[in-house]
């Protein structure tokens, strides 16, 4: 069973950093692409960053130079760290894992960015 567990969420000041982390067990976050995705209230749900599994990234416009996605291999986690933070990134944040069988998601982690 595959499960993945977001942490780091919080209230922050605009201009402030946070660090996500995504713990997965289940599957193996090296041999897997893995993303994070955030949906803010009334919004779709949007790609943040991704990893695939040679580790090359992919971030959404809107966060290049200010978010850094990461994983560490022998603890299986990923992380996303979010610096320069601004109220436009307030929103639930997902940790995404998938493999041929299936797409995964964590259970989400609120970050509001007050100004």
């Amino acid at each position: 069973q595959v499960q993945l567990v977001e942490s780091g969420g919080g209230l922050v000041q605009a201009g402030g950093s946070l660090r996500l982390s995504c713990a997965a067990s289940g599957i193996i976050l090296s041999r897997n692409p893995m993303g994070w995705y955030r949906q803010a209230p009334g919004k779709q749900r949007e790609l943040v960053a991704s990893m695939n599994s040679g580790g090359s990234t992919n971030y959404a416009d809107s966060v290049k130079g200010r978010f850094t996605i990461s994983r560490d291999n022998a603890q299986n986690t990923g992380y996303l760290q979010m610096n320069s933070l601004k109220p436009e990134d307030t929103a639930v944040y997902y940790c995404n894992a998938h493999n041929i069988f299936d797409w995964y998601w964590g259970q989400g982690t609120q970050v509001t960015v007050s100004s």
